[in-house]
């Protein structure tokens, strides 16, 4: 019979308990897993907000947003009428040619008028009042002669166009009707790559319909709004949600159905869906959609700098890197190449070489970034720059302005330029010449404001203000600003017309 030896099995213990110990340890160390708790039951960094939202294995119910967003997406009809158009003008390509042939191809040939025959299309819309003013696309409504509205609930409405904004491909129309459902604005900013989100909208003239995807890729510039503007503004959401023809102008919304996108375009070899679609941040739309309910048009404003774009060929990337000494794909910014005289990054002490790297504490990385930050914002407006500068970081005050040159974004906050409303711009010199006036303001749009009630036609040309002579769209402004009284006299021709025409507008209409 053996004998017991407590000593030898309590040395056995001991040992075995050192090993197990010193082996986790060791695994702790050098094996440590990726995605695991760690001693304080932590997640990594990485997953830190993983479980906030759904846990795993949670199914994500669309139908909350769903039910509360699509009552607020209305299906847009438009009818441009048949025209005859002059030879000698530039042809405008039937959208359908590509499917069909070119227009009168006879008109062509002998040089005579050709017809531009009359048009239909379709879109969506998103109501974002209850007494019916609606966000779409600018290439949505562009043109029509007849635009029809239908809600959800088969009511159809005769729409006028409040104003448009190719820029960025956004416009407004209005119905007259009272307690509509309408969409709730979220914040674009806030969005991260990989949120679900819902597409709603028309589309290829069905009822509506909803899909659903996420947010693959933001701050996306596809080259497309240049097609319609001088000065596009481009900085899109990018999502997988399925998205045709028909769907422009409709509603890109989060799981709690926030308005964070208006839908705009897809990238397709065909035209039709092909895994990739575009959405307007909803942050940029509110801004458009307030300058142009208050002014008639948008008060862009600009920081009057240049900077590479994107999508430079590797030459011209390498001509940069030379001039600035740098590499100008492994900066976290956006490089200031030049400094526009009288802009608002000269006044602020900007310079060329500058590294722009946060915009009022946003951090930019990317020109579409800065882009989309810069279209938040209107002329007058205080916003600080950080930049770095030799290696160093400075920050800079710059107060925006409009565009060198360009007077027409310059519509102020006065009251008396809210309530007049209409999109006014200064007249070019050959205009004021053949009509013998030193200058002037013409009506572009005449807007839903005073303007727009009143016997003013497009195309007038304001040239005194209480009698005193305006010949800029800024001095036109200042005038106003100086209007103690309740009403304000404009004057002023029509281009090729005799006579000079006065109008007395009552600003408290």
């Amino acid at each position: 019979m053996m004998k017991f030896n407590f000593k030898n099995v309590l040395a056995i213990v001991g040992i075995s308990f050192l090993t197990t110990t010193v082996s986790i340890w060791g695994y702790s160390k050098w094996l440590k897993p990726s995605s695991s708790f760690d001693s304080n039951n932590q997640l990594p960094s990485n997953y830190a907000s993983f479980f906030n939202g759904n846990a795993p294995g949670t199914t994500v119910d669309f139908t909350p947003a769903a039910s509360s967003a699509s009552p607020a997406v209305v299906h847009i009809k438009t009818k441009t009428n048949a025209k005859r158009v002059d030879a000698n003008q530039p042809k405008q390509k039937n959208p359908f040619s590509d499917f069909f042939g070119d227009d009168d191809m006879f008109g062509d040939f002998f040089g005579g008028p050709r017809m531009q025959p009359e048009q239909r299309a379709s879109g969506s819309g998103v109501l974002i009042t209850a007494d019916g003013y609606i966000v779409t696309n600018n290439h949505v409504v562009n043109g029509a002669d007849e635009i029809n509205v239908t809600l959800t609930n088969k009511k159809s409405y005769k729409a006028k166009v409040i104003g448009t904004d190719a820029s960025s491909d956004l416009a407004v129309i209005k119905i007259d009707a009272e307690s509509l459902p309408y969409i709730v604005y979220g914040n674009s900013d806030e969005i991260k790559l990989g949120q679900w989100v819902l597409a709603i909208g028309y589309p290829l003239n069905l009822d509506v319909t909803i899909t659903a995807g996420i947010i693959s890729a933001k701050n996306r510039n596809i080259n497309i709004n240049g097609r319609q503007s001088d000065k596009p503004v481009e900085t899109f959401l990018q999502t997988d949600a399925a998205v045709n023809q028909g769907n422009s102008g409709g509603a890109l919304v989060n799981t709690s159905g926030e308005l964070v996108g208006i839908n705009s375009a897809i990238a397709s070899p065909t035209g039709s869906y092909a895994g990739y679609s575009y959405a307007i941040p909803v942050n940029i739309v509110k801004k458009v959609v307030t300058d142009i309910v208050k002014f008639g048009t948008v008060q862009r404003a600009f920081l009057g700098i240049s900077y590479p774009k994107d999508d430079l060929p590797e030459s011209e990337v390498k001509k940069i890197d030379d001039e600035f000494h740098i590499k100008t794909n492994e900066i976290q910014g956006v490089l200031v190449t030049d400094v526009v005289e009288g802009g608002a990054a000269k006044a602020a002490g900007m310079k060329k070489g500058d590294i722009i790297t946060k915009l009022n504490g946003t951090p930019i990385k990317t020109s579409p970034e800065l882009q989309e930050q810069i279209a938040k914002y209107k002329p007058t407006d205080k916003i600080t720059v950080q930049v770095k500068r030799d290696g160093k970081d400075l920050t800079l005050n710059a107060i925006l302005k409009a565009k060198i040159g360009d007077e027409s974004n310059l519509a102020t906050s006065s009251k008396a330029a809210e309530k007049l409303g209409g999109k006014l711009e200064s007249i070019d010199k050959t205009t004021a010449e053949k009509n013998d006036i030193s200058g002037g303001v013409i009506v572009k749009e005449l807007g839903n404001g005073i303007l727009g009630k009143s016997r003013v036609e497009k195309g007038f040309v304001i040239t005194h203000v209480n009698d005193k002579a305006v010949n800029t769209a800024e001095e036109f402004y200042d005038a106003l600003k100086k209007i103690n009284s309740s009403s304000v006299k404009l004057s002023g021709i029509y281009p090729g017309y005799f006579g000079n025409y006065a109008f007395v507008l009552n600003l408290n209409d």
